[in-house]
């Protein structure tokens, strides 16, 4: 089992993002636009959705971060993400891909494997999606998954060494690996994944993360890390999904670096 992220490295991965305040631009699934953007504000970072051909691929370049969902996947849209990869590695700008339902439809699946040789920065992804971008037989269920995210681990740290992106494969636990180490983030509840959006929000978190950051794999797990832990506290003050969702965002907005570092100590 690998090791537990440690509180001290989330305190400063949080505070290191907050200072730099990333303009994160988000090519996103259109069912969670909005739970996407308020997610980013409350932990920090700037959301922009630039999604027009005219403008996608010049605004992607000027951003401090850039993420690629493919979770409502159609030829135009593809065109615009495919355009804005190409200026976002021009301008050495880390993005992020999210593929959603990897290897349960062809179209999709096929666009992943071209995103995935753009080199993308890190990949976030259930585990039924990681194993099926590795090139194993995942099988998900539409856009969730069917199979634990230990399961997927090894799968996890292939693809990071073969594509070179930091991978994050997340469920109970979340498994965070550059191919070589490999954090866990033990945090979170059942109740997020009865909230639209909350893996999309991570995935975009994870790019706001990698903006800037020195150390891109300890910045994808501390991501993964604020969700998790922010996701318990929303979870013990709520009364179901409807208010954990705004309770999800007030302890985003409330987490703080020393309180993080208190707990290290």
């Amino acid at each position: 089992m690998p090791k537990t992220l440690p509180m001290s490295i989330i305190a400063d991965e949080l505070a290191r993002m907050r200072a730099a305040t990333p303009l994160v631009h988000l090519l996103t699934n259109e069912v969670v636009q909005e739970i996407t953007a308020n997610v980013l504000l409350a932990a920090g970072a700037s959301p922009a959705m630039i999604v027009a051909e005219e403008e996608a691929a010049a605004f992607a370049a000027i951003s401090g971060a850039l993420l690629v969902n493919v979770g409502t996947l159609y030829p135009a849209r593809l065109t615009v993400m495919l355009q804005a990869v190409a200026a976002a590695n021009q301008a050495s700008v880390p993005w992020t891909l999210d593929p959603v339902a990897v290897g349960v439809l062809d179209y999709r699946t096929q666009a992943c494997r071209d995103f995935l040789a753009a080199k993308p920065a890190a990949i976030r992804g259930n585990a039924s999606e990681i194993l099926a971008l590795a090139g194993f037989a995942g099988s998900g269920r539409g856009v969730d998954s069917t199979a634990g995210s230990d399961t997927a681990q090894s799968a996890a740290e292939q693809l990071a060494r073969t594509s070179g992106a930091i991978v994050a494969v997340t469920g109970e636990t979340d498994f965070i690996t550059d191919g070589e180490l490999t954090w866990a983030t033990p945090w979170g509840h059942p109740i997020m994944t009865r909230v639209v959006g909350t893996g999309c929000a991570l995935s975009a978190l994870v790019a706001a993360f990698t903006a800037q950051a020195p150390n891109r794999l300890n910045a994808v797990a501390a991501a993964c890390a604020v969700a998790g832990l922010c996701g318990e506290r929303a979870a013990a003050s709520s009364r179901g999904p409807g208010s954990f969702k705004a309770d999800f965002l007030d302890a985003l907005y409330r987490l703080s670096p020393e309180t993080l570092r208190e707990h290290a100590e």
